[in-house]
């Protein structure tokens, strides 16, 4: 036997074993009530692989018959959705070209047969380029509302960004206008910094750059994953001081603590803004005349609330402890890490207001979720809001220990300071998976916004947007406050984004509906001793994708898609809510959200917002505590096993990903959004990013729509500006149809959402914090870089 006669059975053997694959895989699918395509590719592969031991020419008429029926069966399928066609069909389509060469074709008897293969492969191809034109899960539309409105500017960042939202409304929206879709092809890098706050052996895994500077006093300020503060000349970003807080790093590294590291922005307080306005508040009137009468507010990650002087950086000693509250005070014990805010505090005009971070699914004795208020002079504490008991505002004793394991607000609050309200996004009770034991406080004021009296800290209205949640759906991003046109007239309205897709748009002094909510039928069948809500409120401005089917799995090739197909049909799913289970759920939108912390952007002028959706499937099995070794749980947002320590189940979660690690689901994995306040209405949706950074080997910067992990920011001139996806860029967008218009590479992540402001030199700056994210898998880094039009064109 020749070489090449060697070569043929050695082809025909590996065309064996992968028909074998399928038969068998074919088979299990088939059992669990899935496809038949894939066992009949079985059975056709294994005749393919036998005809071509034998040298007969039949192996191409067989084979051919696979690409003809494999290209009907896909379009049956998806239809003409690219990214759907290709898994399925591009192997057999290159096996196809590999048996047309002519070496391969005089090694046949019958070699006219050759010319059906030929065929085959010329009718997948063209089933290729034709769905490269069709576009079927993009909405095109432009968004035309007129600039008629008259809009609070108490909500609106102007030259400064005073917030982290701009303001304390929180709409990451600026009246600035210089960069328009006309000249923003001229954006260019005019200065980059590098903080020195790198991730060091003791850091968690999940240390994060998520910060949003602020531009305020002349400086621009900014905090890194360990708390450094930076005050940077906004124009140059030369360092004008800087100040380490020099945290406790006790147990970064165990599992049951910091399950994060991050430093999401400061807060800003300066005496006279509020003494303009009203000159006889006597808190602001404290601070103008103390030593600090415009001060910074940091929190830390050993749970302190630092006060800085932000003309110096020095620590205010007239707040707290020489310029330190320890938030540990009437929290309790918990593992290092396992409690401190992630998120700003929110600075009003008499306090300085800040909830926590609790570690997710770690124990059922975990810290409380408290807010408290204190006095933004001397660190006083006026209130304290505890979900788990209510009406009990007044200061906890000395000695006291606030509600264990109450709901937590670990995102960034929001303030109407001329209603006297404070918006609180919370989060629901741990552990997220199992809620038997949640108390009626509990179950009244998870998972929904809350309005407090801002003097008080009583409730004034809530709206719970979970019942009983039990897929870690936190309210996870700031309130957003406007005053919205409706068919009554102009209304003081929140909008809150949230984890499951719905946008809830609610008249911000009631809680009542403005964009109706319905209650829709839950899947239901918890595991024993659990129980699920009959219903769970649904906005009709929503961004939720359609539930699963087998059909949009995914895969790189249609091995891993044929094991997609196996997992989605053994686990259980019966749409949005199925609960999690022993035999394993699957969760979409998966915890991570359609939205997170990030948010949305809002235009109050034209009315319309700006949102980038993540669509991300998750798994979620518990496992009885008997069969859980509790030293291998990880109390790490998506990562393993979370112990749960103290309930009757551990859980483990993670993403619904392929045997090459892609996400079973298909994509579009991430979009950007525009709606339409006054229709109510999205108006245009596509995929947003690339492959670039996520394909082995070779960077393909396939414009498949990934995920985004930060949040956009809007401005007057027509522009949007969002950097968190995968893909390491910063990009800018046309708001009124959501086309991409500029883009500019980034050395590491930018899990950061923008911010603009205006400088001493006229012009306007976008700045963004590029330092990567931990657990998203992004390059860390510890870049502060600026963009602006050039000198000669603005």
């Amino acid at each position: 036997m020749d070489e090449k006669s060697r070569l043929l059975q050695l082809t025909a053997v590996i065309m064996g074993l992968i028909s074998i694959y399928f038969l068998i895989g074919g088979s299990w699918l088939i059992w669990l009530g899935g496809s038949w395509y894939y066992f009949i590719l079985g059975l056709s592969l294994l005749l393919t692989s036998i005809l071509i031991w034998q040298g007969n020419g039949f192996a191409y008429l067989v084979f051919s018959l696979i690409l003809v029926f494999s290209g009907i069966w896909a379009l049956w399928e998806v239809g003409l959705r690219w990214w759907l066609l290709v898994p399925r069909l591009w192997v057999w389509f290159v096996i196809g070209l590999f048996l047309l060469f002519p070496w391969w074709r005089k090694r046949f008897t019958l070699d006219r047969s050759a010319m059906f293969t030929t065929l085959a492969v010329i009718f997948v191809a063209m089933i290729g380029i034709i769905s490269l034109f069709f576009a079927p899960d993009t909405i095109k539309g432009r968004i035309e509302n007129p600039a008629t409105l008259t809009v609070n500017q108490t909500q609106v960042a102007d030259s400064d960004w005073i917030a982290y939202g701009g303001t304390n409304a929180g709409l990451h929206y600026s009246s600035l206008n210089q960069i328009t879709p006309q000249n923003i092809h001229q954006l260019k890098e005019v200065w980059r910094i590098r903080t020195g706050d790198m991730p060091t052996d003791g850091d968690p895994v999940e240390l994060t750059n998520e910060n949003t500077p602020l531009k305020v006093n002349d400086s621009l300020y900014t905090c890194t994953a360990h708390g450094w503060v930076l005050a940077l000349e906004p124009e140059t970003g030369k360092t004008k001081w800087k100040f380490n807080p020099t945290i406790n790093l006790e147990g970064a590294k165990d599992f049951r603590g910091w399950a994060h590291m991050t430093c999401r922005g400061l807060s800003y307080y300066d005496a006279d803004r509020y003494l303009a306005k009203q000159p006889d508040i006597d808190v602001a009137l404290r601070v103008k005349n103390s030593s600090c009468p415009k001060r910074l507010f940091l929190p830390t990650a050993d749970a302190k609330l630092v006060a800085l002087n932000a003309d110096t950086g020095q620590l205010c000693s007239d707040f707290g402890q020489q310029g330190v509250v320890d938030l540990k005070q009437g929290i309790g014990d918990f593992a290092p890490g396992g409690y401190y805010s992630t998120s700003p505090a929110l600075a009003t005009q008499a306090l300085v207001i800040i909830g926590g971070h609790v570690t997710d699914d770690a124990s059922t004795n975990e810290p409380s979720g408290v807010v408290r208020a204190f006095d933004v002079q001397n660190g006083k504490l006026i209130w304290n809001w505890d979900s788990g008991n209510p009406e009990a505002t007044t200061p906890l004793a000395a000695g006291k220990i606030y509600t264990r394991n109450s709901p937590n607000v670990w995102s960034i609050m929001s303030a109407d300071e001329e209603h006297g309200l404070v918006y609180l996004p919370l989060g629901n009770q741990t552990p997220d998976q199992y809620g038997a034991d949640r108390t009626p406080a509990t179950e009244k004021y998870a998972s929904g916004i809350v309005a407090l009296d801002i003097n008080t800290g009583k409730v004034r209205w809530n709206y719970q947007f979970t019942h009983h949640d039990l897929w870690d759906m936190d309210v996870p991003s700031q309130p957003i406050l406007l005053d919205l046109q409706t068919q009554y007239g102009m209304t003081p309205a929140v909008i809150q984004p949230t984890k499951q897709g719905s946008l809830y748009v609610l008249n911000r002094l009631t809680g009542e509906p403005i964009v109706p909510i319905d209650e829709v039928i839950a899947p239901q069948g918890a595991v024993a001793g659990d129980w699920t809500a009959k219903t769970q409120p649904r906005s009709r401005l929503n961004l939720l994708p359609n539930p699963l089917t087998e059909n949009d799995m995914w895969g790189a090739t249609p091995f891993d898609q044929l094991s997609c197909r196996i997992a989605f049909k053994s686990l259980r799913y019966e749409g949005q809510y199925t609960p999690p289970s022993l035999q394993g759920s699957l969760i979409y939108p998966g915890n991570v959200g359609v939205m997170n912390w990030g948010g949305v952007a809002v235009d109050p002028v034209h009315q319309q917002i700006f949102a980038s959706p993540n669509y991300m499937a998750f798994v979620s099995k518990l496992v009885p505590q008997s069969d859980v070794n509790q030293q291998s749980g990880h109390a790490s947002e998506g990562k393993g096993l979370q112990p749960n320590k103290g309930a009757p189940y551990a859980v483990e979660l993670h993403p619904f990903l392929s045997l090459v690690g892609f996400p079973c689901q298909a994509p579009s994995w991430g979009n950007v959004t525009g709606i339409d306040l006054l229709a109510s209405k999205v108006v245009w949706s596509h995929p947003n990013g690339t492959s670039y950074d996520n394909t082995p080997i070779i960077k393909l910067p396939f414009s498949v729509g990934v995920p985004a992990m930060g949040g956009p920011i809007l401005t007057a001139g027509g522009v949007a500006f969002l950097s968190g996806t995968l893909d390491r860029f910063i990009r800018g967008y046309e708001v009124a149809t959501g086309k991409e218009i500029w883009k500019s590479r980034l050395p590491a992540g930018g899990q950061a959402t923008p911010m603009t402001f205006k400088g001493n030199d006229g012009r306007q700056y976008i700045v963004l914090v590029v330092g990567g994210h931990g657990s998203f898998g992004t390059k860390m880094g510890d870049y502060i870089i600026a963009y602006a039009l050039d000198e000669n064109n603005y």
